[in-house]
C-alpha cells in the first residue's frame, strides 16, 4: 500500500515518520524532505529511530489536544478536564505554529477531536507547512458521519478500542460505543483512510488482544498499537488494579499470532518518555520520568516554542 509519510534531514541523517503507527524510521535509500508517498511494507522494514539517537532541534512528532470535551467518560483517561480550551482563532494560530515548527508528525487528540467542527481545517493548516503528516485519535463515535470530510485532510486515523468485543469495550466506554466505533472504522476504510486501532493494554482486556488483531484484519485496518497504561489523569485511580509491567505487556504481545499484512506495535511507558504534548490551552510540555511526569512546560506563542528539550523518544 502506498501512503503518505514525512521525511526530513536531521543532522545529515534522513528520518521518515509514519503517521499511523507514530514510529520513526531510518530509510535504506535517499529521500527528499517533506511529505511523500512510500510503500508501507518498505517503510516497516527500515530500522526504527529513537529521538535520542538523532538529537533534532524540534521533536520528531507530537500530540496536540485542542479539545478537553469528550462525549465518553473512560476511567483510564489521561486528560486534565480543568484545562481551558482555546478559541477557534487561537486553534488556527496554534495549527499554523505547528505546521511551521519542523515537526514531522502531529497526532490531533483530545478529549474527542471529532467534536470540533474545524478539525479538517486545523489538519490542513498544519499540512500547509509542507513538512508534517497529520493523524487523529478518536473514539469513533462520530466517525461514520465525518469520515468523508476528514479523509482529504488526514494522513491516518487512530481509533481507540478497549476490547475486541462489544461487552468488554462498552463496559469501559458506555453503551453503543463499540458499534459506533466499528461503524466509523468501516466508513474510514471505505474513504481510503489508513486506520490504526489503539488499545490501552490492561489486565482486564489483555485476553482479547488476539481477537483484536483478527477484527482489525477483517475490517481492513492496517495495524494495531497496544499502549501501556499510564498512571496519570483519571487512570491513576485504577492503575494498581489494571496496569501491566512493561515485561508483562511485552510477553503478551510477543505471544500473539499476527495476521498477514497487519502491523502490530507495543508502546511501552519507557518509549513514551520524552514525547511532546500541546494541550488545549496552548501550553506544551515534554513527558519525563517514564511518561509519568512533565518538563519544559511553556506557552506556545510561535513555532520555536515547540522546540522543547527532549530526552529519548518521540513516539
Amino acid at each position: 500500500m502506498i501512503r503518505t509519510f514525512a521525511a526530513a534531514d536531521i543532522h545529515g541523517t534522513t528520518v521518515v515518520h509514519d503517521p499511523a503507527t507514530g514510529t520513526n524510521h531510518l530509510p535504506a535509500r535517499p529521500l527528499p524532505p517533506g511529505p511523500l508517498g512510500l510503500d508501507e511494507q518498505e517503510v516497516a522494514a527500515w530500522p526504527e529511530a529513537m529521538h535520542g539517537q538523532l538529537k533534532p532541534t524540534a521533536p520528531l512528532s507530537m500530540c496536540w489536544s485542542p479539545i478537553v470535551r469528550c462525549n465518553l467518560t473512560c476511567p483510564q483517561c489521561l486528560d486534565d478536564k480543568r484545562v481551558r480550551e482555546s478559541t477557534a482563532e487561537e486553534r488556527r494560530t496554534l495549527a499554523r505554529h505547528i505546521g511551521e515548527s519542523g515537526i514531522l508528525g502531529v497526532d490531533i487528540s483530545g478529549g474527542e477531536p471529532l467534536l470540533l467542527r474545524d478539525l479538517p481545517d486545523l489538519a490542513l493548516a498544519i499540512r500547509a507547512g509542507r513538512q508534517a503528516v497529520v493523524s487523529c485519535t478518536t473514539n469513533g463515535w462520530h466517525l461514520a458521519r465525518r469520515a468523508p470530510e476528514l479523509a482529504p485532510a488526514l494522513d491516518a486515523i487512530r481509533i481507540s478500542l478497549d476490547g475486541a468485543t462489544e461487552a468488554t469495550h462498552d463496559a469501559w466506554r458506555g453503551a453503543e460505543s463499540y458499534s459506533r466505533a466499528i461503524d466509523g472504522t468501516r466508513a474510514a476504510v471505505g474513504e481510503g483512510l489508513r486506520v490504526q486501532f489503539q488499545m490501552v493494554l490492561m489486565r482486564s482486556n489483555q485476553h482479547e488482544a488476539q481477537a483484536l488483531l483478527e477484527l482489525a484484519a477483517q475490517l481492513g485496518v492496517g495495524g494495531v498499537t497496544f499502549l501501556q497504561m499510564l498512571p496519570i489523569g483519571e487512570g491513576k485511580a485504577i492503575a494498581e488494579q489494571q496496569m501491566l509491567t512493561d515485561d508483562q505487556a511485552t510477553a503478551a504481545i510477543e505471544a500473539l499470532t499476527v495476521p498477514d499484512g497487519l502491523r502490530v506495535r507495543l508502546r511501552t511507558r519507557d518509549s513514551a518518555d520524552g514525547f511532546t504534548v500541546l494541550r488545549a490551552d496552548g501550553y506544551a510540555w515534554r513527558n519525563t520520568g517514564g511518561a509519568t511526569g512533565i518538563a519544559a512546560f511553556i506557552p506556545v506563542t510561535g513555532p520555536q516554542d515547540l522546540h522543547l528539550p527532549t530526552a529519548r523518544s518521540a513516539s
